[in-house]
């Protein structure tokens, strides 16, 4: 059976115990003698109804609802290594890896011999960049199952990753001295074909006209010549250094301002945003609030149209960090295999600088925080800690860049572990007391797919928004964007579906072993 399966039928050998009959009262189900958990009849029966009903909601990408039953089925018979699997993969859909790898360690411990819970294990692993530790997994299912070709190959493909891994980090520099500019030099050099007939800077600069073409462009398939891209990169670079990490930003009375959720890579939605609510102008400025890039396969085409609205409105087109602005992520989820299919791995090495400078969050009228991800377990963070943040680095697993670029919000008071395994969750008496500290209205995050591409909680304090319908071509949900006037903050919100994109599916360019297993 496939990694990516769920169990249909429980085995002879899913370690629990089975209780014929009347071998106990029918009110105990545990041994007062023994602390092994024994499981009723009935309840075996009923948590294997409930497994396949989730499984039935899982096919049809209602995780929510296959969650909700695997639990149930977990509550009657809480030994069964099946249903931790099981809604380990569910957990899986929802990019919750942190919960995905609970129930995957679960799976193991309920039954060490059941080998699809290691696989479930490795899958949370990788996603969450813990390569060693999945490698690890995809080690012993191999040992296990040495003519298993399945097991050989992610085992072969895991090893080259951790080793590829190895030696990028043996002959990195972590914070290059040098711009991008001082590094490619020679890109001055570069030749245009003479049959080029795509767009052109002009006295190497961004231009409307340039823009305008740029878009035509790719929504017929074709690239943008390399020395353009270079130069575009550089020039980004070269702007964001200047920016702190936090940047305010004043939207005078009257005029209306647009914020936008993750675009994962689904760039001919992000030209429907533009059809829907105007191209990028000074009269009508954007933000993008991160995850540009990954899993969508036209994140070339993406990053570059909003690298160059940035180049050419400056003040008025702003991009905020996101979680898969980053190596790990961008290797994993495709983004770094498509710059290095459509151009070079240089070009990608120079995207990992660039994301590097991006700033991490937007103050907008000294009443709206906006970051990717969300608030902060360390009580009394103020704004101006938020300028202080040195950026410049791949994101920590720890601390305020972590939990802006990853933390969610949660129904319930307090802070929560994340289910993502990474950042934190946070309540509606965190959100509260953070807005009042700083004087703000309310905050507006992205980073979560909502059916209706928005969600407003924590009493009207903290607004989600994501940008990206149909997300992976999987998930049926609606975006949005939301609409603020200068005077009246109140925000406006419009949801919008998915268009038709050429026939390349999401994930294209992911690496070859997440995409088997995601």
């Amino acid at each position: 059976m496939s990694s990516t399966e769920v169990e249909q039928s429980p085995s002879t050998n899913d370690g629990h115990a089975t209780l014929l009959p009347g071998t106990i009262q029918e009110d105990s189900k545990y041994s007062s003698e023994n602390p092994t958990i024994i499981i009723l009849e009935t309840d075996q029966s009923n948590a294997e109804e409930f497994k396949n009903q989730g499984n039935d909601f899982l096919k049809n990408k209602d995780y929510n609802k296959a969650i909700e039953l695997y639990t149930k089925a977990i509550e009657l018979d809480p030994s069964n290594a099946v249903y931790y699997a099981n809604r380990s993969l569910a957990h899986l859909r929802q990019e919750s890896f942190g919960s995905a790898l609970q129930d995957g360690i679960s799976a193991v411990n309920s039954n060490p011999s059941y080998l699809k819970g290691y696989y479930r294990r490795a899958a949370a692993q990788m996603s969450l960049g813990k390569l060693k530790q999945a490698l690890a997994d995809f080690e012993y299912v191999y040992k296990s199952r040495p003519n298993d070709k399945d097991a050989k190959m992610k085992f072969t493909e895991c090893n080259k990753i951790v080793k590829m891994r190895a030696f990028e980090r043996a002959i990195a520099v972590d914070k290059p001295e040098k711009t991008l500019m001082e590094m490619f030099r020679n890109m001055e050099n570069i030749i245009i074909e003479d049959d080029y007939i795509g767009p052109k800077l002009e006295d190497d600069k961004v231009t409307l006209q340039f823009m305008e073409d740029l878009m035509e462009h790719y929504q017929n398939q074709k690239k943008l010549h390399k020395k353009y891209a270079y130069k575009i990169l550089c020039d980004v670079e070269n702007y964001m250094r200047q920016q702190p990490s936090l940047i305010d930003i004043q939207v005078p009375d009257g005029h209306k301002f647009t914020i936008c959720g993750d675009i994962h890579g689904q760039f001919f939605d992000l030209m429907n945003i533009f059809k829907l609510n105007g191209i990028p102008s000074p009269s009508n400025p954007y933000l993008f609030n991160g995850d540009f890039v990954d899993r969508g396969s036209f994140s070339v085409e993406c990053i570059f149209t909003l690298f160059g609205f940035k180049l050419l409105y400056p003040d008025s087109f702003f991009l905020s960090r996101g979680n898969h602005e980053s190596s790990n992520m961008n290797q994993m989820y495709g983004f770094t295999g498509e710059v290095t299919a459509k151009y070079t791995n240089t070009m990608a090495d120079m995207f990992t600088q660039v994301f590097n400078w991006l700033p991490l969050c937007h103050c907008i009228n000294k009443k709206i925080l906006i970051m990717h991800g969300g608030l902060f377990k360390s009580e009394n963070v103020t704004l101006e800690d938020l300028r202080k943040i040195d950026r410049n680095q791949q994101p920590p697993e720890e601390g305020l860049m972590c939990e802006l670029l990853w933390s969610d919000p949660q129904q319930w008071t307090g802070w929560g572990p994340s289910k993502r395994g990474v950042g934190i969750q946070f309540g509606p008496d965190i959100t509260k007391r953070f807005c009042d500290q700083n004087g703000l209205d309310y905050i507006v995050r992205s980073h979560e797919v909502k059916d209706i591409g928005y969600a407003v909680t924590h009493d009207g304090k903290c607004i989600t928004v994501f940008s990206a319908p149909n997300y992976c071509d999987t998930m049926g949900n609606m975006g949005a964007f939301i609409i603020i006037k200068g005077d009246d903050l109140t925000p406006q919100f419009t949801s919008f579906a998915e268009v038709p994109h050429p026939n390349v599916k999401p994930m294209a360019y992911a690496n070859s072993l997440m995409s088997l297993l995601s």
